[in-house]
């Protein structure tokens, strides 16, 4: 593969915080953004604004909780996670049209985009698999 050829494939598979910012404003109703986040809940408190919850964990037992008919924007905690690369590809698998926010809730976090505390307590495993 050559620069241009990963360039125009990271691309194709990522949104920055901004660009998603952005085209969320343009077409509210076109995406379906997911914290896939796994790990206990006290440091899964906070969650980007409107972000809807399904613990990686819990990927399997719900897909049809996801829309098909959305672009679904997914994340996880920053770029040293790739539990979201992981969800993605699952996704992608199975015929939804996926991108991975780049820097996950860290990256937006440092941006001071609007966050909101989780309420959902959950029987969510400890472990991360980042």
């Amino acid at each position: 593969m050559n620069a241009l050829d990963y360039f125009n494939a990271r691309l194709e598979a990522t949104i920055s915080p901004m660009d998603y910012m952005r085209a969320k404003q343009m077409d509210p109703e076109k995406y379906f953004l997911m914290d896939v986040r796994n790990g206990p809940i006290h440091v899964r408190s906070v969650t980007i604004k409107d972000a809807y919850v399904l613990p990686e964990q819990e990927l399997s037992n719900r897909l049809n909780e996801i829309p098909k008919d959305k672009e679904i924007i997914v994340y996880c905690w920053d770029v040293w996670c790739n539990t979201a690369a992981k969800v993605a590809k699952t996704l992608l698998e199975q015929g939804y049209h996926v991108k991975e926010l780049t820097g996950g809730i860290a990256a937006w976090q440092e941006m001071n985009f609007p966050v909101s505390d989780t309420t959902k307590v959950d029987q969510i495993s400890d472990q991360c698999g980042c």
